[in-house]
């Protein structure tokens, strides 16, 4: 049975990737991280348990010197690494001239150094049997967001960080995937777009449905590209 890592795993997109993951027969073993402790019990609460080992790990991505310990302990608890899936993300928008040097730290922190320190880690594990890996990056990344520059700037990092180690990676059989939801309703959206109303966007289970497609062992062609996931305009909007 194979191993699935999801990060961000206490809400929005991670938590629904986490229950759809749950539903896949090939996945024995669930490994949720967050640095909430009740967000992540509550999204155990959610998922399908049958036959199912979960394993919670409260742990904050930032402290990057603590992560090859993390992940080592996951591989010889499991046996194996076979997915994971950096959904963990953090915003705090601001204006270039409005932007702290802390906001720009925290915010490469969490969303670039800690999702290339993870991957590098699990990699080491990952590279003796066909894995993948999925980055959650934004269309944020690939368009112009005036007053959102430090988030901006790191989901374009995730984005060409996908692609180069979709190629460094290859030789392993590790496969790489990119998606950049567009707006989805989710706790970091409403930090970026307060006066949104969630109801009229896409919903986390959305994208966590292309997020399971994606790791289906039958998915080989969409591998080395970023794959914008956005809700279609509804009728008579």
């Amino acid at each position: 049975m194979k191993t699935c890592i999801i990060t961000g795993a206490s809400q929005g997109i991670g938590r629904a990737a986490a229950i759809r993951m749950s539903r896949d027969p090939e996945v024995g073993n669930l490994v949720l991280i967050a640095r909430s402790e009740d967000g992540l019990a509550a999204t155990r609460d959610a998922m399908e348990s049958d036959g199912k080992r979960i394993e919670l790990v409260a742990f904050d991505l930032a402290d990057l010197d603590a992560v090859p310990a993390m992940v080592k302990r996951v591989n010889e608890e499991f046996g194996s690494i076979d997915m994971l899936l950096n959904i963990a993300g953090y915003a705090e928008p601001a204006a270039l001239l409005d932007t702290t040097t802390e906001n720009i730290m925290t915010t490469f922190q969490v969303n670039v150094f800690a999702l290339i320190v993870l991957t590098r880690e699990c990699v080491k594990y990952m590279r003796h049997s066909a894995s993948k890996i999925l980055n959650v990056a934004s269309t944020a990344g690939v368009t112009s967001r005036p007053g959102w520059l430090a988030y901006a700037a790191s989901k374009a990092a995730v984005v060409s960080i996908s692609n180069t180690l979709t190629d460094e990676l290859a030789e392993y059989g590790i496969k790489v995937y990119s998606i950049s939801p567009g707006r989805c309703a989710t706790e970091l959206r409403r930090k970026l777009a307060p006066e949104e109303d969630p109801s009229t966007i896409m919903q986390p289970e959305d994208v966590a449905e292309v997020i399971a497609t994606l790791m289906r062992d039958d998915e080989t062609c969409l591998d080395g590209q970023n794959l914008i996931v956005r809700q279609a305009p509804k009728a008579g909007r």
